[in-house]
């Protein structure tokens, strides 16, 4: 499955899709093949993108087909498109990429490296947990915004966290109560015993839940809690 969200990196926005549910042997895959596109003699920037999502898929298929290639995400930033993908063996891999966007329009570079590790995977594409999170907010709120929810309306937010033990989630209410959220009820489920809801009164644009999210993120981690997620009612322009 493949996720997009944002991340900020010295000062600027990088937009990063990622393929979150890899189901492979890693260990087969210890080359990493990096390919870098720029769209020139184009200023549509429509045309400039679906020309580059239809290079981005034949390049997936083309390099995928026989399994020795797996596509691992891309990253966009200063108007380069970075595609990558980890594969078996480093044999011929230029060769095919280069056969494939030598005529397509575009200006492109491209590397392997070896990487057994993954670690540009782990450290540059994969969403951090946090990252995750948002990634669900931005779901949700989608969801909000096809039923006409207005989403700058403030009003009542639940948010959930789970504890391992009691002690903790007593010190994190204590922390989040100073903070400005009320405790609105306890929870359970069968991971995890103590669990609590805490709610506040915020709108749900993007910017609004991802800086809810990020203060209870830093307050429930003091206490090696687990963020479950947010809830909330619709407003929309009849209310």
């Amino acid at each position: 499955m493949r996720e997009i969200f944002s991340r900020i990196e010295e000062n600027s926005v990088v937009v990063i899709e990622a393929e979150v549910d890899l189901e492979c042997d890693r260990k087969s895959y210890p080359w990493l093949l990096s390919i870098f596109i720029k769209a020139i003699g184009s200023n549509d920037e429509f045309d400039a993108l679906e020309t580059f999502l239809e290079t981005k898929e034949s390049l997936i298929l083309a390099l995928e087909h026989d399994g020795s290639a797996l596509y691992v995400g891309s990253r966009e930033q200063d108007g380069w498109r970075e595609l990558y993908f980890y594969v078996k063996s480093a044999k011929n891999l230029e060769a095919v990429v280069t056969k494939m966007l030598s005529h397509g329009g575009c200006k492109f570079e491209n590397s392997v490296v070896k990487d057994a590790k993954w670690d540009f995977y782990h450290k540059n594409l994969s969403p951090t947990e946090l990252e995750f999170h948002n990634i669900e907010s931005d779901k949700i709120i989608a969801m909000l915004e096809e039923e006409g929810d207005v989403l700058e309306t403030p009003r009542e937010v639940e948010h959930y966290i789970s504890f391992d033990t009691a002690t903790q989630k007593e010190r994190f209410l204590q922390n989040v109560l100073e903070s400005g959220f009320a405790f609105k009820d306890d929870i359970s489920s069968e991971e995890f015993e103590y669990g609590v809801a805490v709610v506040k009164n915020h709108p749900v644009t993007k910017e609004a839940v991802a800086a809810v999210v990020q203060e209870l993120y830093g307050l429930l981690k003091k206490e090696h809690g687990y963020y479950e997620g947010w809830s909330t009612v619709l407003v929309d322009t009849q209310s």
